[in-house]
């Protein structure tokens, strides 16, 4: 029988430090002219042993959580800037499309990450989000159903007010018309 694995947490040496000191090697890595020997040795002279491969391998996870969370922001700043442009537009729409868009992400780039999230909880998430769309889907068709039989019967019953002007009939047939297909049009 398989003995299941559990997750670790990577904790280096430089995960260790005091905050102030920690801050100060981020602002290093910041800047590219720096090495990551050469931050090693600045830790050594500051009573650290710490190797340039450990500094290295920091680096890497502290650029790999950097870029998700501006990745994250830029398609938050994205989204809401479709809500401000077109107030009328299904956003929860983009926000899934979005959501799926960093799924498939994941998927295609599995390497370590498969390690942090199970495949069958990134399926789980895919079929959640499969089954939001068709929920969505099957509301906007009840929508328009209902759409369509509120605008019958208000036809009908204006018709039946109007009836004796057939002018007037005419053009109140065509406004409740075009009003219909406003409302019913996909975005």
């Amino acid at each position: 029988m398989a003995k299941k694995r559990s997750r670790t947490r990577v904790c280096s040496k430089l995960d260790e430090l005091p905050e102030e000191l920690r801050l100060k090697v981020d602002v290093m890595l910041a800047d590219t002219s720096n090495t990551y020997e050469y931050i090693s040795k600045y830790l050594k002279e500051e009573g650290y042993d710490i190797s340039k491969s450990s500094v290295g391998r920091y680096a890497m996870r502290s650029n790999t959580a950097t870029q998700r969370l501006l990745e994250a922001q830029a398609q938050t700043e994205k989204l809401i800037q479709v809500v401000k442009d077109n107030p009328n537009a299904d956003y929860s729409e983009a926000a899934i499309l979005m959501t799926m868009n960093g799924l498939i992400n994941k998927v295609a780039t599995a390497e370590e990450e498969f390690q942090e999230m199970p495949l069958d909880k990134a399926g789980r998430l895919i079929a959640s989000l499969s089954r939001t769309k068709i929920y969505k889907d099957k509301v906007k068709q009840d929508m328009k159903k209902k759409a369509d039989i509120a605008f019958q019967e208000m036809e009908t019953q204006m018709m039946g007010i109007i009836k004796n002007d057939p002018v007037m009939a005419e053009q109140l047939k065509n406004i409740l018309t075009t009003a219909k297909e406003r409302m019913l049009e996909d975005d």
